[in-house]
Protein backbone atom coordinates (compact mmCIF):
# COMPACT_ATOMS: atom_id res chain seq x y z
CA UNK A 1 0.00 0.00 0.00
CA UNK A 2 1.23 3.44 -0.44
CA UNK A 3 2.49 6.04 2.45
CA UNK A 4 0.69 8.28 0.54
CA UNK A 5 -3.18 9.15 2.47
CA UNK A 6 -5.70 11.91 1.77
CA UNK A 7 -6.73 11.41 5.42
CA UNK A 8 -8.11 14.46 7.07
CA UNK A 9 -7.74 15.91 10.77
CA UNK A 10 -10.37 14.43 12.36
CA UNK A 11 -12.33 17.71 13.45
CA UNK A 12 -12.95 18.01 9.63
CA UNK A 13 -15.12 15.10 9.39
CA UNK A 14 -18.50 16.01 8.19
CA UNK A 15 -21.02 17.26 11.06
CA UNK A 16 -23.80 15.15 9.87
CA UNK A 17 -21.61 11.37 9.98
CA UNK A 18 -21.08 12.97 13.31
CA UNK A 19 -24.28 13.52 14.78
CA UNK A 20 -25.73 9.90 13.04
CA UNK A 21 -22.78 8.15 14.55
CA UNK A 22 -22.50 9.25 17.74
CA UNK A 23 -24.29 6.34 18.96
CA UNK A 24 -21.55 4.24 18.41
CA UNK A 25 -19.38 6.22 20.73
CA UNK A 26 -21.42 4.77 23.78
CA UNK A 27 -19.85 2.15 25.55
CA UNK A 28 -22.30 -0.95 25.91
CA UNK A 29 -23.12 -2.73 28.89
CA UNK A 30 -21.96 -6.10 27.42
CA UNK A 31 -22.73 -7.81 24.21
CA UNK A 32 -22.59 -11.41 25.44
CA UNK A 33 -21.88 -13.04 29.02
CA UNK A 34 -18.24 -12.08 29.61
CA UNK A 35 -17.75 -9.06 27.40
CA UNK A 36 -15.39 -6.51 28.10
CA UNK A 37 -15.18 -4.70 24.99
CA UNK A 38 -16.05 -0.99 24.80
CA UNK A 39 -17.08 -0.33 21.31
CA UNK A 40 -20.70 -0.44 19.91
CA UNK A 41 -21.58 -3.39 17.57
CA UNK A 42 -21.19 -1.21 14.59
CA UNK A 43 -17.85 0.06 16.06
CA UNK A 44 -16.58 -3.38 16.27
CA UNK A 45 -18.19 -4.24 12.51
CA UNK A 46 -15.89 -1.80 11.22
CA UNK A 47 -12.90 -2.83 12.85
CA UNK A 48 -13.46 -6.69 12.30
CA UNK A 49 -14.02 -5.30 8.27
CA UNK A 50 -10.57 -3.47 8.40
CA UNK A 51 -9.08 -6.21 9.43
CA UNK A 52 -10.88 -8.89 6.82
CA UNK A 53 -10.18 -6.58 3.65
CA UNK A 54 -9.51 -5.42 1.71
CA UNK A 55 -11.25 -2.31 2.58
CA UNK A 56 -14.04 -0.71 3.85
CA UNK A 57 -16.58 1.62 1.75
CA UNK A 58 -19.60 3.79 2.80
CA UNK A 59 -21.26 2.52 -0.18
CA UNK A 60 -21.67 -0.83 0.92
CA UNK A 61 -21.67 -0.41 4.50
CA UNK A 62 -22.62 2.97 5.68
CA UNK A 63 -23.32 2.47 9.08
CA UNK A 64 -20.04 0.55 9.64
CA UNK A 65 -18.64 3.52 7.98
CA UNK A 66 -20.35 6.08 10.23
CA UNK A 67 -19.66 4.10 12.91
CA UNK A 68 -15.86 4.45 12.13
CA UNK A 69 -16.06 8.24 11.86
CA UNK A 70 -17.64 8.66 15.30
CA UNK A 71 -15.14 6.03 16.87
CA UNK A 72 -11.99 6.95 14.90
CA UNK A 73 -10.10 7.21 17.77
CA UNK A 74 -10.80 3.76 19.82
CA UNK A 75 -10.74 2.42 16.24
CA UNK A 76 -6.89 3.85 15.28
CA UNK A 77 -5.80 2.87 19.09
CA UNK A 78 -7.12 -1.22 18.98
CA UNK A 79 -5.22 -1.11 15.99
CA UNK A 80 -1.92 0.63 16.89
CA UNK A 81 -2.16 -2.49 19.29
CA UNK A 82 -1.39 -4.95 16.62
CA UNK A 83 0.84 -3.24 14.75
CA UNK A 84 -1.69 -2.00 11.92
CA UNK A 85 -2.26 1.68 11.03
CA UNK A 86 -5.68 3.22 9.33
CA UNK A 87 -5.79 5.06 6.41
CA UNK A 88 -8.83 6.96 5.45
CA UNK A 89 -9.75 8.52 2.44
CA UNK A 90 -12.50 11.29 3.29
CA UNK A 91 -13.49 12.18 -0.05
CA UNK A 92 -13.87 8.96 -1.95
CA UNK A 93 -15.42 7.37 1.52
CA UNK A 94 -13.26 4.61 1.78
CA UNK A 95 -10.86 3.05 4.76
CA UNK A 96 -7.95 0.67 4.82
CA UNK A 97 -5.89 -0.75 7.11
CA UNK A 98 -1.93 -1.61 6.43
CA UNK A 99 1.28 -3.03 8.24
CA UNK A 100 3.36 -0.99 10.49
CA UNK A 101 7.02 -0.70 8.39
CA UNK A 102 9.99 -0.06 11.30
CA UNK A 103 13.31 -0.65 11.04
CA UNK A 104 13.58 0.13 15.01
CA UNK A 105 11.11 -2.35 16.45
CA UNK A 106 10.40 -6.36 15.14
CA UNK A 107 7.23 -6.17 13.74
CA UNK A 108 4.86 -9.15 13.66
CA UNK A 109 3.02 -9.57 10.40
CA UNK A 110 -1.26 -9.33 11.10
CA UNK A 111 -2.11 -8.17 7.31
CA UNK A 112 -1.79 -11.29 4.68
CA UNK A 113 -0.62 -10.32 1.69
CA UNK A 114 -2.22 -11.62 -2.26
CA UNK A 115 0.38 -12.04 -4.41
CA UNK A 116 -0.29 -10.78 -8.18
CA UNK A 117 1.17 -12.48 -10.95
CA UNK A 118 2.96 -10.46 -13.19
CA UNK A 119 -1.09 -9.32 -15.54
CA UNK A 120 -2.89 -8.89 -12.79
CA UNK A 121 -0.17 -6.63 -11.68
CA UNK A 122 -0.31 -5.31 -15.31
CA UNK A 123 -3.94 -4.90 -14.69
CA UNK A 124 -3.76 -2.97 -11.44
CA UNK A 125 -1.72 -0.34 -13.13
CA UNK A 126 -4.42 0.03 -16.43
CA UNK A 127 -7.07 0.70 -13.97
CA UNK A 128 -5.65 2.43 -11.77
CA UNK A 129 -4.23 5.25 -14.72
CA UNK A 130 -7.71 5.15 -15.44
CA UNK A 131 -9.09 5.81 -12.21
CA UNK A 132 -6.54 8.60 -11.84
CA UNK A 133 -7.02 10.18 -15.33
CA UNK A 134 -10.59 10.28 -15.32
CA UNK A 135 -12.77 13.43 -14.28
CA UNK A 136 -15.69 11.67 -13.13
CA UNK A 137 -16.49 10.64 -9.82
CA UNK A 138 -17.24 6.93 -10.93
CA UNK A 139 -15.22 5.48 -12.98
CA UNK A 140 -16.53 2.81 -14.84
CA UNK A 141 -14.85 0.85 -17.23
CA UNK A 142 -15.46 -2.29 -20.01
CA UNK A 143 -13.62 -5.04 -19.96
CA UNK A 144 -12.56 -5.07 -23.42
CA UNK A 145 -10.93 -1.58 -23.25
CA UNK A 146 -8.86 -3.12 -20.23
CA UNK A 147 -7.89 -6.18 -22.51
CA UNK A 148 -6.96 -4.04 -24.84
CA UNK A 149 -4.21 -1.54 -23.28
CA UNK A 150 -2.69 -4.97 -21.81
CA UNK A 151 -2.48 -6.32 -25.96
CA UNK A 152 0.86 -5.12 -26.37
CA UNK A 153 2.26 -7.42 -23.55
CA UNK A 154 0.92 -10.53 -24.96
CA UNK A 155 4.13 -10.95 -27.38
CA UNK A 156 3.70 -14.70 -29.14
CA UNK A 157 1.15 -15.77 -26.31
CA UNK A 158 -1.75 -17.83 -28.18
CA UNK A 159 -4.72 -15.71 -28.13
CA UNK A 160 -7.04 -17.66 -26.48
CA UNK A 161 -4.39 -18.66 -23.69
CA UNK A 162 -3.68 -14.80 -23.11
CA UNK A 163 -7.81 -14.48 -23.42
CA UNK A 164 -8.28 -16.95 -20.48
CA UNK A 165 -5.66 -15.36 -18.27
CA UNK A 166 -6.85 -12.02 -18.86
CA UNK A 167 -10.43 -12.99 -18.24
CA UNK A 168 -9.15 -14.76 -14.89
CA UNK A 169 -7.18 -11.84 -13.86
CA UNK A 170 -10.43 -9.16 -14.17
CA UNK A 171 -11.89 -11.85 -12.01
CA UNK A 172 -9.47 -11.51 -9.46
CA UNK A 173 -10.32 -8.04 -9.71
CA UNK A 174 -13.81 -8.81 -8.85
CA UNK A 175 -13.86 -11.29 -6.29
CA UNK A 176 -10.43 -11.58 -4.44
CA UNK A 177 -8.81 -7.62 -4.43
CA UNK A 178 -12.40 -6.20 -4.95
CA UNK A 179 -11.23 -3.35 -6.65
CA UNK A 180 -14.19 -3.47 -9.36
CA UNK A 181 -17.43 -3.49 -9.07
CA UNK A 182 -19.50 -5.62 -11.30
CA UNK A 183 -22.30 -3.14 -13.20
CA UNK A 184 -23.44 -5.89 -15.58
CA UNK A 185 -22.57 -6.40 -19.54
CA UNK A 186 -18.70 -7.10 -19.11
CA UNK A 187 -18.18 -3.59 -17.14
CA UNK A 188 -17.28 -3.04 -13.90
CA UNK A 189 -16.62 0.56 -11.53
CA UNK A 190 -13.11 0.93 -10.43
CA UNK A 191 -13.16 1.06 -6.70
CA UNK A 192 -10.98 4.52 -5.38
CA UNK A 193 -9.09 1.94 -2.89
CA UNK A 194 -6.90 1.28 -5.77
CA UNK A 195 -4.50 4.24 -6.24
CA UNK A 196 -2.91 2.82 -2.93
CA UNK A 197 -2.30 -0.97 -3.60
CA UNK A 198 0.58 0.78 -5.40
CA UNK A 199 2.10 3.71 -4.16
CA UNK A 200 3.98 6.51 -7.38
CA UNK A 201 7.97 5.18 -6.98
CA UNK A 202 6.75 1.46 -7.42
CA UNK A 203 4.18 2.59 -10.31
CA UNK A 204 7.40 4.13 -11.78
CA UNK A 205 9.60 1.30 -11.47
CA UNK A 206 7.19 -0.92 -13.03
CA UNK A 207 5.92 0.87 -15.56
CA UNK A 208 9.87 1.03 -16.87
CA UNK A 209 10.10 -2.59 -16.10
CA UNK A 210 6.88 -3.49 -18.50
CA UNK A 211 7.98 -1.23 -20.87
CA UNK A 212 10.72 -3.08 -21.56
CA UNK A 213 9.37 -6.16 -21.11
CA UNK A 214 7.01 -5.04 -24.03
CA UNK A 215 9.80 -4.06 -26.17
CA UNK A 216 11.16 -7.75 -25.39
CA UNK A 217 8.47 -9.56 -27.09
CA UNK A 218 5.88 -9.02 -24.51
CA UNK A 219 4.93 -11.80 -21.40
CA UNK A 220 6.31 -14.48 -23.69
CA UNK A 221 9.85 -13.36 -22.95
CA UNK A 222 9.40 -13.35 -18.69
CA UNK A 223 10.20 -15.99 -16.53
CA UNK A 224 6.79 -17.86 -15.46
CA UNK A 225 5.74 -20.19 -13.02
CA UNK A 226 3.68 -23.45 -13.20
CA UNK A 227 0.73 -21.65 -13.94
CA UNK A 228 2.29 -19.97 -17.13
CA UNK A 229 2.38 -16.07 -14.76
CA UNK A 230 4.94 -14.59 -13.85
CA UNK A 231 5.00 -13.87 -10.12
CA UNK A 232 5.40 -9.43 -9.97
CA UNK A 233 4.44 -8.11 -6.78
CA UNK A 234 1.88 -8.54 -3.76
CA UNK A 235 -0.17 -6.05 -2.19
CA UNK A 236 -1.68 -6.61 1.53
CA UNK A 237 -5.86 -7.58 0.21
Amino acid sequence: MSDETLQGPADARPAEALAEGAENTATPSGLWPGDTGTLAPDSRRALVTLLAGPYLSAANRRNQWLALLADERAIRSRLSDLFVELVIDHDAEVAFVRQVRSDELEVPTVLRSTRLNLIDTLMVLVLRQLLLTSSERRVIVDADEVFEQLEVYRGDTDERVWRSRTNASWGRMLNRLRVLHDVGEGRAEISPVIRYLVDDDRVRALTEQYRELAHAGGLAEADTDADGDADADTVEA
